[in-house]
């Protein structure tokens, strides 16, 4: 049986790996193609693209193993039962769950790195991920000059330059909009010639200016009196040094983004969660007492007279009866109105800040959840499609394929629902968050009772078969 187990475990490890290889690159070009507008035009250079890389590689990889697992399950045991060596081994006596066994045990080993991994190296990998990515996002473009158009990325500068030489160094017809100082474009540099390098480690860029004229409105565009001049300056040659401290790529101390809940393993997301439950809680507790005093005004009072207003008037007596008319309306309808709207604004705002609070806590306790899930889905797809591939017998990536993504998707969906309604409180995040594994793990036991008992679940005949047995038991 040894020999068994090796055979299949290695002719499940070749699809798995290959699988996991395509699955991870299409997803991390799925999601690095939402920063794409970010990252191209700033001369990163390579290691910082394959440092990005490799980090969100590390954050795809929960998501990439299941659909994995379920793929590459689907063409093991597809080719398997195509070439007619799962019909081989059954007929020696071998069980279905017996031939499935190494696989299953690597594949719940797997499940449980997989926890680990989500816990531990996944929140480190994002910290680094994201604070790179902010620090891109800070760094300005590279410096991209075109030839009869103006260039503003210097700060205080707008640049045109008509000619660049093949070189790379050297320019021709050079104009300069100074407006370092502040005003609108009140100094002006035209230069016939000039040269453009970079000096102390490329820290600084000189440019180098030949043959021209430095024209300055003193009037800074105001009411011109008198005394304001316009000045010009013709020079041989000056240099004109731009600091490209903004151009370099900056990190910040990934300290500042820790407190994301991406960047927590279980027992950080369990604090935080606690104490968002425990403010909550709180804050539902002080509600009372805090909206009390806008009903102070309602207090009972004796008499006739009610916080210095008349409740009642008398008429004269020349009526033979008195008679009681109704509250003055006026006064009493306007402070009234006045009470209800503070009552409203200020419940309306308790309500918001403590279904706040709930949100962020059900988010924060959605992400602990999730690490429980996506190990555990690893599972149920090996569930679904080990069984599954011994049933249609199919190896390839033709039909696994298919398969594959239509319950991936299913996956998807459903666990895409199950977090919205639990981030909005309608469902508990348990339910929420276990409600995709468990409406397919019924699924793919199915699959495995119906693969142990050699079901043709997937031919036409078995399905003319059933109708045609609900139809006699209809009538």
């Amino acid at each position: 049986m040894k020999k068994l187990d090796k055979l299949i475990l290695k002719s499940f490890a070749g699809p798995f790996f290959l699988t996991f290889a395509i699955v991870e690159f299409i997803l991390l070009t799925q999601y690095m193609l939402k920063y794409l507008d970010e990252l191209v035009g700033k001369d990163l250079g390579y290691d910082v693209f394959a440092e990005l890389l490799f980090y969100f590689s590390i954050n795809m990889a929960p998501v990439a193993l299941p659909l994995a697992v379920l793929l590459s399950a689907l063409m093991t045991f597809g080719t398997l039962g195509e070439h007619h060596e799962l019909t081989a081994i059954k007929t020696s006596g071998v069980a279905l769950p017996r031939i499935l066994r190494p696989v299953a045990f690597f594949v719940i080993a797997l499940s449980i790195g997989a926890f680990f991994f989500n816990n531990y190296v996944v929140p480190k990998a994002n910290l680094k991920a994201y604070s790179l990515l902010w620090d891109i996002r800070q760094k300005k473009p590279a410096m991209n000059f075109k030839e009869g158009a103006f260039y503003n990325g210097l700060p205080g500068y707008s640049i045109k330059i008509n000619e660049k030489l093949d070189d790379g160094r050297s320019l021709r017809d050079i104009m300069i909009y100074d407006h370092s100082k502040g005003g609108n474009n009140t100094t002006v540099i035209l230069a016939d010639s000039g040269q453009m390098y970079t000096e102390y480690n490329d820290n600084y860029l000189i440019l180098e200016l030949f043959r021209g004229n430095t024209y300055v409105d003193q009037n800074n565009g105001g009411f011109r009196n008198s005394s304001e001049q316009f000045v010009r300056e013709k020079f041989d040659a000056t240099k004109i040094i731009f600091s490209l401290a903004s151009f370099e790529l900056g990190r910040t101390r990934e300290e500042l983004f820790s407190d994301n809940k991406m960047m927590k393993n279980i027992g950080q997301l369990t604090a935080v969660t606690d104490s968002l439950r425990n403010s909550g809680m709180r804050e539902r507790r002080l509600y009372a007492p805090n909206v009390d005093p806008f009903y102070m005004y309602f207090k009972a009072d004796t008499g006739q007279v009610k916080n210095g207003l008349p409740l009642t008037k008398v008429l004269p007596d020349s009526v033979h009866e008195k008679k009681v008319l109704p509250p003055i309306t006026a006064d009493v309808m306007m402070v009234a109105a006045n009470k209800a709207r503070n009552v409203k604004s200020f419940t309306g705002s308790y309500k918001e800040r403590v279904t706040t609070l709930n949100r962020d806590a059900n988010n924060y306790e959605i992400e602990i959840w999730r690490k429980y899930t996506q190990s555990f889905a690893i599972v149920i797809m090996f569930l679904i499609g080990a069984p599954l591939g011994a049933i249609i017998k199919k190896g390839g990536l033709g039909v696994p394929v298919i398969i594959s993504i239509m319950f991936f998707i299913v996956m998807y969906v459903l666990g895409i629902l199950g977090e919205k309604w639990a981030r909005e409180g309608l469902i508990s995040v348990e339910a929420g968050m276990w409600g995709a594994n468990a409406i397919l793990l019924p699924i793919g036991l199915f699959f495995l009772y119906q693969a142990q008992n050699d079901s043709s679940l997937l031919e036409i005949d078995f399905w003319r078969k059933l109708m045609t047995r609900l139809k006699r038991s209809k009538i």
